[in-house]
């Protein structure tokens, strides 16, 4: 993991979006209800389940719930997580990726994929920040499925992934500055070997 000032950086063919400063007041408002209690959370939950951030995965796993897919990043709030939660979250971390903060590069999004793909639980371990991989994730998700992300000071967020979130997401990632015909192509093409 980089030091807090040494962010994460991409080779400019690995960058594919980054987040606007104008769209940034979009994303504080949460996507789905808020649960504070993951055991309540789960039992909303009838597919596979992806979780984006280091104290969501830790509360799922506390409520004795691996994720299919969890994205993780060692910090919450800018601060790290202690050590407890960063040991629980971490284990058995199958993919490491970078991405640097308010940014989507494609070896997130090609984990991502790879993650969604497979039959056993995964965990990618990213350098720099996870939280926009929330957006593609819901994308990119079978519907039914549950991304479920980090809402600060409030709780956890549950998205039931459906043709709707998917169409709002998709919006939302179209306005953000970068190749967003490669990040589709990405994200969406299952036959490029990534």
């Amino acid at each position: 993991m980089t030091r807090d000032d040494e962010a994460p950086t991409l080779a400019a063919d690995e960058q594919l979006l980054v987040l606007p400063d104008d769209l940034r007041h979009e994303l504080k408002e949460p996507m789905g209800p808020i649960e504070t209690d993951a055991e309540r959370l789960l039992e909303a939950v009838d597919g596979p389940v992806i979780a984006v951030g280091d104290v969501v995965t830790y509360h799922l796993l506390q409520a004795g719930h691996r994720p299919d897919v969890a994205l993780v990043d060692g910090r919450t709030k800018r601060s790290a997580v202690d050590e407890e939660i960063h040991d629980a979250v971490t284990e058995g971390a199958s993919i490491e990726v970078r991405n640097p903060p308010a940014e989507l590069g494609a070896p997130v999004v090609r984990a991502l994929r790879r993650a969604l793909a497979t039959d056993e639980p995964t965990t990618i371990l990213v350098d720099g920040e996870e939280d926009l991989v929330a957006l593609p994730a819901i994308v990119a998700a079978p519907s039914g499925a549950s991304v479920v992300y980090g809402q600060p000071d409030e709780g956890m967020v549950h998205v039931k992934v459906d043709d709707d979130h998917r169409a709002e997401m998709r919006d939302l990632l179209e306005r953000f500055e970068g190749d967003t015909e490669r990040f589709w192509a990405l994200l969406e093409d299952t036959d490029d070997g990534a």
